[in-house]
């Protein structure tokens, strides 16, 4: 018999298990949010009449992303809690008093994550924390990864993101008007960004 011909069966078996001990993937990358594409906002209801909507205009955050395997992993975005803003001056004053987010003490909300199952082609579901008032509670946000590639404006490539969560205020201490139900307790929140990879 050729020596060839009882050499080679082992050697494609051999390349193959050697391509199965490296499993296929890409190499994620760092994502900085991009603070003039960034909503962060809530909603609360006001004694059943209707809804407030309020926002964070700072914030700041990264993540790193895999695009081939759309693995997503450190994830952490800080919010400036001086910055909330319900276009109303004088119930933004009583949100950053000690009744509500006590941002003399607490300037900053921290919502962190280590990763993300995904749901769907584009769809996740982001399983983290959410630190605030010096407490920490799982937060959970559903997130729709829209779009990805370079852009048009500016030299960078772009990562489009819409992500919805809620939280129980009550569950930080937050306890304001809550027993009477004057000021809602749960509080959903709207994020929308544009990422820039790094």
């Amino acid at each position: 018999m050729n020596p060839l011909a009882v050499r080679l069966p082992y050697a494609i078996l051999a390349a193959c298990l050697a391509m199965q001990a490296v499993p296929a993937r890409g190499e994620a990358q760092r994502y900085e949010l991009d603070p003039d594409h960034l909503t962060i906002a809530f909603l609360i209801d006001h004694i059943g009449y209707a809804k407030v909507l309020g926002m964070f205009r700072a914030a700041r955050g990264s993540y790193s992303f895999d695009e081939a395997s759309a693995t997503l992993s450190n994830v952490r975005i800080e919010v400036d809690t001086q910055s909330v803003f319900s276009n109303y001056a004088k119930r933004d004053q009583h949100l950053k008093s000690a009744d509500f987010l006590n941002t003399a003490e607490f300037p900053r909300m921290v919502f962190t994550a280590a990763g993300a199952k995904r749901t769907g082609d584009r769809s996740f579901e982001i399983a983290g924390q959410l630190e605030l008032l010096g407490r920490a509670q799982p937060l959970t946000l559903t997130a729709t990864w829209n779009k990805s590639g370079p852009s048009p404006i500016e030299k960078s490539y772009v990562m489009g993101v819409s992500a919805r969560g809620s939280f129980k205020r009550s569950g930080y201490g937050m306890n304001y008007a809550v027993g009477n139900g004057w000021v809602g307790d749960e509080v959903p929140l709207i994020i929308e960004f544009e990422a820039k990879r790094k």
